[in-house]
């Protein structure tokens, strides 16, 4: 080894520039870390706040595609650049040899320097290194985007010669995904309670869901028939647990108004107390004078846009038709909410029956109507809603027929037996995991 070497200032020159390029490689290696490992819900609560460098980052990130290319362009050249510059080096300083050592001293110096620690303070800090390192990778990315345009190109073209096409905005679509991933895994970690992931998972799925999944059926729709007397009709109306109920006239299929027991009460109060009331004011009372107009909505309605048209008409309550017109049930803002929060009970609901029960042997007692998205939100099991929307309709669905009191099916890793059965639906089932 020829002393004179460690002298000569190409020595240093090559040595200060392999340093330098490592540091590059570092610079590279955590900004790519740091900028797809950042929250980009993070990011924009702290652009919100002012950070300009949070809000460039948030802008870098808007094509993932470009940024990676760049970035792993700029990694790949200085690593390359300076593993040649340091088998240059290490050849001359130890002859033939300067190859193999070059190779081992310059894998230890980029694993550990380049890739690992930088990769790690990144992870760690991903939102605050996103920031610092944005405006840098903004400067890159415009000088290197021809070529990243170009290599993107072709590797498109590669890729669909093989059958296989890429979707720059898919990851928009997967957002509701990772939010449902990060919140089971923080539920299975005990982070996230169940009634917050139960929350938040409902509100995600209004927009997937119809009103046609969680209305109330046509056959227990209480309804007024127009042609009944006064006393009848607010009779009726004071026994009734709801305030709004239909009225029909001739045949149930025939909707023509909705009452609000406020209004009746408000009217029947005017015709016996107010200025013009008589003893036989009642007798004349129609209802349709006081009745709101039926507001319909077809059954393939989403839940998210049934909801805003509730709360941009200022009413609670609608009517769900098919695409016939035949009415099909109704859906009130209470139970789009109760897909969010669960149910909601007043004091006309504390005597009603809950539609599960535990039973000692650790089955449930399930009410054939309640809905399979309702069962598996309280019991965390998985039945599939694919083909039905209630447990009674899964088990006919499966069966392929209207099964009989006592029957027992096993499907879908469960066992469903009929407990009651009234005409040709099913009321009560008692189900537990195989």
């Amino acid at each position: 080894m020829d002393t004179t070497l460690f002298l000569d200032s190409s020595f240093w020159l090559t040595a200060g520039a392999i340093f330098l390029l490592l540091v590059l490689s570092a610079f590279f290696s955590g900004s790519e870390t740091a900028l797809t490992a950042a929250s980009r819900g993070k990011l924009r609560s702290q652009a919100d706040k002012g950070s300009r460098g949070a809000e460039r980052a948030l802008s870098i990130t808007e094509d993932n595609e470009r940024l990676i290319g760049s970035v792993l362009l700029g990694n790949n050249l200085v690593n390359i650049l300076s593993t040649s510059l340091a088998t240059a080096l290490f050849t001359r300083v130890v002859g033939e040899s300067g190859v193999a050592v070059a190779t081992l001293v310059m894998t230890l110096l980029v694993l550990i320097f380049a890739e690992v620690l930088p990769k790690t303070y990144a992870i760690t800090n991903a939102e605050t290194a996103a920031a610092l390192v944005s405006r840098p990778i903004a400067a890159v990315v415009l000088v290197f985007s021809p070529v990243v345009s170009a290599v993107r190109a072709l590797v498109r073209g590669l890729l669909g010669l093989v059958g296989v096409t890429t979707d720059p905005d898919g990851q928009i679509l997967a957002v509701r995904e990772e939010i449902a991933g990060a919140l089971q895994l923080g539920h299975s970690e005990g982070v996230v309670e169940k009634e917050d992931r139960d929350r938040i998972l409902g509100a995600l799925d209004l927009g997937e869901r119809t009103v046609e999944e969680i209305m109330l059926h046509r056959s227990g729709i209480e309804m007024i028939n127009a042609e009944d007397s006064a006393d009848d009709i607010l009779s009726q109306l004071l026994k009734s647990r709801h305030t709004r109920l239909p009225i029909y006239r001739d045949d149930p299929e025939n909707i023509v108004g909705v009452i609000h027991a406020k209004d009746l009460l408000r009217a029947i109060d005017r015709l016996m107390r107010g200025p013009n009331a008589s003893p036989d004011a009642l007798e004349r009372f129609q209802i349709m004078d006081v009745a709101m107009k039926p507001y319909f909505v077809p059954e393939t309605t989403t839940l998210d846009d049934q909801m805003r048209q509730f709360l941009r008409r200022r009413t609670h309550f609608a009517l769900v038709v098919d695409e016939y017109g035949a009415l099909q049930g109704l859906i009130t803002l209470e139970d789009i909410l109760e897909e969010i929060v669960g149910e909601i009970t007043d004091e006309f609901d504390v005597d009603a029956e809950h539609p599960i029960r535990r039973t000692e042997d650790g089955a449930y007692l399930v009410e054939g109507a309640m809905t399979i998205r309702d069962l598996n939100r309280a019991t965390d099991w998985n039945p599939p809603d694919d083909e039905a929307n209630t447990i009674a309709g899964l088990v006919i669905h499966e069966a392929q027929m209207i099964p009989t009191q006592g029957q027992v099916f096993s499907f879908h890793d469960f066992r469903f037996e009929v407990q009651e059965r009234k005409e040709n639906r099913i009321t009560k089932l008692k189900i537990s995991r195989l």
